[in-house]
């Protein structure tokens, strides 16, 4: 049921401000009055049945300007355990292993090089992931053969933008270019269909291929066999293809910020069979409020289900949106 505050790392501390079944933001009392109104997060579930997305936003994560946005879309029959036991421990694990590899390795956050404190950083995630996965798999009465759930990480420290990514959520950024608002896609979306996913899994006597109801979606198959048709390449659990080249080790890189950057978004799937990054952004810039932006685009990709694909079940739809500066009042509008 989203992050549980008392199993929470030690080393995160503060006051939850939204706490509901699927999503939470956890804000230091030292900060949260005024920040509260920069951020906001929203999940809806959709007509397929229990919402399996789960949301986490921290904002003084690990130093007082820091910030955590983790979004998990859960898939199988247990996919919104997983989902949510991730939510719930992933911010603390990568959190305690940055700080475990800092007292090793050494760093100054106030006059760090970069490299050393990204390749801790690295570390730190890589780590993190690897413990969570094993943490899954080691759940007593949850069969996680077939289930399992994507991650999209951002995390702000100082002046940049470390991103994490595992399965086919996305995050991009709103920034000004040409005193127009531009969408910047921070993420690829991991999906058998892309060449060096399906190499992989293909070395590893994975089946990659589409039925012929569904041509466009490309899913992993055991071989020799009908299931489990999973359409992503990486995730949490799925153990099952774990040896047919389905990794939890996520994508891993830095984005700096800049004095033209505005927001970023993570969202679901959901979100993104429906609506582009350019219209994500926009609906995000043009929202009269901050804390209204997330559930603005949640709205908004239900309706372009409901347009776009009347007979389709609607999936469930997860927005985290963290604004890195008050908006100007003189809004620009999209880049064409």
């Amino acid at each position: 049921m989203g992050i549980c505050i008392s199993v929470a790392s030690s080393e995160i501390h503060g006051i939850p401000q939204v706490h509901d079944e699927n999503i939470m933001i956890f804000e230091t009392s030292k900060i949260q009055y005024e920040t509260q109104r920069l951020c906001s997060i929203y999940s809806k579930q959709g007509t397929k049945g229990l919402n399996q997305d789960a949301a986490s936003l921290y904002k003084g994560y690990g130093i007082e300007d820091g910030a955590f946005c983790g979004v998990y879309d859960g898939h199988g029959r247990n996919g919104h355990i997983v989902s949510k036991i991730v939510n719930n421990s992933l911010p603390s694990l990568i959190l305690n292993q940055k700080n475990a590899i800092e007292e090793i390795n050494g760093v100054d956050n106030k006059q760090y090089q970069f490299s050393k404190y990204f390749l801790n950083m690295k570390e730190a995630i890589l780590g993190a992931f690897k413990v969570m996965d094993e943490e899954v798999k080691l759940q007593e009465n949850l069969d996680c053969s077939c289930s399992g759930t994507t991650a999209v990480v951002v995390i702000r420290q100082g002046e940049g933008l470390v991103i994490a990514n595992l399965g086919d959520s996305r995050a991009i950024l709103g920034t000004i270019h040409d005193a127009k608002l531009k969408a910047i896609q921070l993420t690829t979306d991991l999906k058998p269909g892309l060449p060096c996913e399906a190499k992989r899994i293909r070395s590893c006597n994975g089946c990659v291929y589409a039925l012929k109801e569904e041509p466009h979606v490309q899913r992993v198959w055991l071989p020799n066999e009908n299931y489990p048709g999973l359409a992503m390449s990486r995730a949490f659990g799925d153990f099952i293809l774990k040896d047919r080249g389905v990794i939890a080790i996520p994508d891993i890189f830095y984005h700096p910020l800049t004095s033209s950057d505005q927001f970023i978004v993570l969202a679901s799937d959901g979100v993104w069979d429906v609506l582009s990054n350019e219209e994500v952004a926009s609906i995000v810039w043009m929202i009269g409020s901050e804390e209204a932006a997330a559930k603005a685009v949640v709205e908004a990709a239900t309706a372009a289900w409901a347009k776009k694909y009347p007979s389709s079940r609607v999936d469930d739809c997860t927005v985290v949106c963290l604004f890195l500066q008050k908006r100007p009042q003189n809004l620009g509008y999209m880049e064409k």
